[in-house]
């Protein structure tokens, strides 16, 4: 048997870029430079788009292709392209200093892809193993990192990428597991994200131009 079309190697190469996904998730809590925010859940969503690829591969599941085009289309290359076009426009390159400093948000970071691993692991059955099986423990972790940053980012961008991030954790969670839900489902949470995204960014330009800043906690001013 050729090695890629050995179920063991596509094993490996799903768990090697999961990995790199969980790897890039800790890079943006460390980062305050958003262009490479942004452009680190770029590369994000296209080891996710690659991983989707491989399963529908693997496990002979045309539908899944979809899924992974749009994931490298929209989320890989059209969202974080209108991103930067929002960050020059508003002018606002780097993010605030955080609720918590850079190196105890790693620290904690670190700590909740821990106890990912030991959530996933009461999840874990050997004899219902399959392909991506190993990913849910770093699909939890991207899922509660991206809470974390959507709580400890004052940056209005920052939090919308944090959005992503998270929905990219249930994304990994549903294509590794189930090989993916059927696919008018998982078109409309694609889409219904995407909308979102859109309505975010143009909030965030009003915000920018009405209070000169992206610090959400200045909204606090519109308390009567």
């Amino acid at each position: 048997m050729l090695f890629w079309q050995d179920p063991q190697f596509g094993e490996k190469l799903i768990t090697m870029l999961a990995a790199l996904v969980l790897v890039l998730q800790i890079l943006m809590v460390a980062q305050r430079w958003l262009i490479t925010n942004i452009r680190a859940f770029g590369v994000q969503s296209f080891l996710l788009a690659a991983i989707a690829a491989t399963i529908a591969y693997f496990n002979h599941a045309p539908h899944v292709y979809v899924v992974a085009a749009l994931t490298l289309i929209f989320k890989a290359i059209l969202l974080p392209l209108a991103l930067e076009r929002l960050v020059a426009k508003i002018e606002i390159r780097q993010e605030i200093e955080p609720l918590v400093n850079v190196p105890i948000s790693v620290i904690f970071s670190g700590l909740l892809a821990l106890l990912a691993y030991v959530v996933a692991e009461s999840f874990h059955r050997p004899d219902e193993a399959g392909l991506g099986h190993n990913t849910l423990a770093v699909a939890i972790a991207l899922f509660l990192i991206g809470f974390f940053m959507m709580v400890n980012r004052r940056k209005a961008l920052t939090q919308v990428l944090a959005l992503l991030c998270l929905e990219n954790g249930l994304f990994l969670a549903a294509i590794s597991l189930t090989y993916g839900m059927p696919l008018i489902i998982e078109a409309g949470i694609f889409f219904d994200v995407l909308v979102a995204t859109l309505l975010l960014a143009i909030l965030i330009y009003r915000i920018r131009e009405t209070f000169d800043s992206m610090d959400v906690s200045r909204l606090s001013r519109l308390k009567g």
